[in-house]
């Protein structure tokens, strides 16, 4: 039975077969500000994360575990980035601003999906940083090509499952009433404000999935960087703790930002129904973030300016 035979069985309502995104409608003076601001914030997203990947690819001193990782967060990044901005552009500009039953359902799923995947991601970074930097003996016999690839699966696997449940739990509700979404995308939140049932249960449901997979590769991550400052702290050479440091930085300043606007708009015991913060906030972690990534991780990068600047070199100079 499908979500909207679901619904029929509900009541004697009409299920509904469209959403309405009501998105920034808010502000008509600024549409097209908007939409210039957002198509430009998503052009240097799909071209810097796409040009780390072929970065990483091309420049053999970048294959290592580390730029690995770097390079499927990009992908995460240019994949839930895509699947929101280019029907947010649209809207912006479009008179009708509608989305149907089944394509929400379709945006939800590979956002949850991919959100979830690049927060697992995160913390096998972290676990890796933890096994260079703590273990660096046993590093290169535990970070093999096999291991990095089975973590990369493990974070599609727990996106996949995490999807499955909150994808399942919302559009198990009948919708019979309101279609109007106060966000400019399918978002858990909004569409369950809308449903024709008590959402109790449903909002439980996201809670406790949110907070696991939100808290669980934080816990991960906390402790790992917890062990590398204690790593880092008894070593006697000052250049040492430098380096140490400096590939560290970056990736703790993107995971703040990442788990910082997820928390806020998902886990706190008491969430705001401010529609309007919320979609501020959700900017942050659906299109700013992507965008930021690839200048977080190379600006702060010696290895990868150097490969840039290398590639550089031989396109502009080839002899």
């Amino acid at each position: 039975m499908t979500p909207g035979e679901l619904a029929l069985t509900s009541g004697n309502h009409t299920p509904v077969t469209k959403f309405i995104l009501l998105g920034f409608s808010n502000y008509p003076d600024l549409q097209e500000l908007l939409f210039g601001g957002f198509l430009l914030i998503y052009a240097i997203t799909v071209v810097g994360n796409l040009g780390m990947i072929a970065l990483i690819f091309l420049d053999t001193r970048l294959h290592s575990p580390m730029y690995f990782f770097l390079s499927v967060l990009s992908f995460l990044d240019v994949c839930y980035s895509s699947v929101i901005t280019p029907k947010l552009l649209l809207n912006l500009l479009a008179s009708d601003k509608s989305i149907s039953f089944n394509g929400c359902v379709v945006q939800m799923t590979f956002f949850v999906m991919h959100a979830t995947a690049e927060s697992f991601l995160l913390a096998s970074m972290a676990y890796d940083r933890f096994m260079a930097i703590c273990q660096p003996l046993h590093y290169g016999s535990i970070m093999t090509k096999g291991t990095c690839l089975q973590l990369v699966a493990v974070s599609y696997a727990f996106g996949g499952a995490n999807t499955a449940i909150e994808t399942g739990n919302v559009f198990a509700l009948p919708f019979c009433g309101p279609n109007k979404i106060t966000h400019y995308f399918c978002d858990i939140q909004p569409l369950l404000q809308l449903a024709c049932a008590n959402t109790a249960t449903a909002g439980v449901v996201l809670y406790v999935f949110s907070a696991l997979v939100t808290l669980l590769p934080a816990a991960v991550i906390l402790t790992s960087y917890s062990l590398v400052l204690v790593a880092i702290g008894k070593m006697r050479s000052a250049a040492g703790q430098k380096k140490a440091l400096s590939t560290c930085a970056s990736h703790f300043l993107a995971i703040a930002i990442f788990y910082g606007t997820v928390v806020f708009t998902y886990v706190q015991p008491h969430r705001s129904t401010n529609n309007t913060n919320s979609q501020l906030v959700s900017i942050f972690y659906t299109i700013i973030i992507p965008m930021l990534n690839p200048f977080i991780y190379s600006l702060r990068n010696k290895e990868v300016k150097g490969a840039l600047k290398r590639k550089l070199q031989i396109n502009i100079f080839p002899c």
